[in-house]
């Protein structure tokens, strides 16, 4: 049986991740070793190991780190205590392959690990540019410690292979978001107001801001000037807290303030998957810089207000306003989004990343993949 090591660290890694990892354990020829980490098992982030063991999943080791401080120094600090502990784990467990997805910091640290220890490395969403934070230079550095790599469009495809990459060491899959929006059971928007407790309609904004890595002192004006156009709009809104990147504590005290003795907000550490893509299938416009208001609401064709350039370099859908960092223009954009014009032309929006069948695909290759000496010996490839 082979054995599949998965590292995750993040609420959204684990949402993208949960397909791959419920066919990897219901395959008979594979064994699933699930290792949770980073916000996963912090409280300030919701403390989302619950949700992952709600799901039934079986974890072979759960690593803290030291993350709830907003600082350079302790995101340096956990790699390192994050490689300590990963040294181990891999030594006790003994992968045959290792699966880790997107440009976290916290993933950087695996994948060094995995090089060192000759563990093969399967990269999910490789090849994707965003601009806007320091995850673009580790993406690319991970794609080259990276064994196989999955990513969720031609073009993505195309860099990777740009790169020096083999191009039978990669895949087009499709974005593993799209999985989620096709086939999970939504809740409608009674279900969701007796769980949550708050009412939600189609002129509901649903709001992440992450913190801009490249400029951490941007990250107050930035994040005054939404709070400054939430205000103005004076809509429901529900905000989702920012990841655990530099300068996210400013952030967090924001819209909690925000949400203070004001009845038309709700403010949430996660949703969980469920309730996060039903308030998005819901709402009326998607709003800030998150990726999966870039790659999961074309799908359902809800509009979107992408602030500032986090996410720059992605493929945007037509549904996709972009906007700087202006309390004006944020309000012009979202006034803009809900819009009975623009409300209609976000239905005409066409999907960029696949079919939403990409598990399936992945697991296969998983299976099939031979394990030898030409995987592990990678070659740099110039075009």
């Amino acid at each position: 049986m082979r054995k599949i090591a998965v590292v995750t660290s993040t609420r959204a890694e684990f949402g993208l991740l949960l397909n791959v990892l419920k066919k990897i354990t219901d395959d008979d020829e594979l064994q699933l070793q699930l290792i949770v980490t980073g916000t996963h098992l912090s409280h300030l982030y919701g403390y989302t190991i619950d949700e992952i063991k709600d799901t039934g999943l079986e974890v072979v080791q759960s690593i803290p780190m030291h993350i709830d401080a907003d600082s350079s120094e302790s995101a340096g600090i956990s790699m390192g205590s994050l490689m300590i502990c990963l040294s181990q784990t891999f030594e006790r467990i003994r992968p045959d392959l290792l699966i880790i997805i997107g440009d976290r910091y916290e993933i950087l640290s695996v994948a060094s690990i995995a090089t060192v220890m000759n563990i093969p490395i399967v990269h999910i969403a490789g090849g994707e540019i965003t601009e806007g934070v320091i995850d673009e230079q580790i993406r690319h550095a991970v794609t080259k410690l990276a064994h196989i790599h999955f990513v969720s469009c031609n073009e993505f495809l195309n860099n990777v292979i740009n790169m020096g990459e083999e191009e039978w060491r990669v895949f087009n899959v499709g974005a593993l978001g799209i999985e989620n929006v096709k086939n999970i059971e939504y809740l409608s928007a009674e279900q969701f107001e007796e769980i949550i407790k708050f009412k939600i309609d189609k002129t509901t904004l649903l709001v992440t801001m992450h913190p801009t890595t490249f400029d951490i002192s941007a990250n107050v004006k930035q994040i005054d000037n939404l709070i400054d156009a939430l205000k103005f709009i004076n809509k429901k809104t529900i905000i989702t807290y920012p990841n655990n990147d530099l300068g996210n504590e400013y952030i967090i005290m924001k819209i909690n303030d925000f949400a203070k003795n004001n009845k038309n907000v709700f403010v949430t550490k996660s949703l969980g998957i469920v309730k996060y893509l039903s308030v998005m299938k819901l709402c009326g416009v998607v709003v800030g810089n998150s990726s999966s208001a870039i790659t999961e609401a074309p799908y359902l064709k809800i509009p979107v207000v992408n602030i500032g350039d986090r996410q720059k370099g992605r493929l945007f859908a037509d549904n996709i306003i972009q906007c700087n960092y202006k309390s004006e223009e944020i309000i012009e954009c979202i006034n803009l989004a809900l819009s009975n014009e623009f409300q209609k032309e976000a239905i005409n929006a066409i999907s960029l990343y696949g079919d939403g069948d990409c598990s399936k695909k992945i697991v296969k290759i998983l299976k099939d993949v031979k394990i030898n000496d030409k995987l592990l010996r990678k070659k740099l490839v110039w075009r």
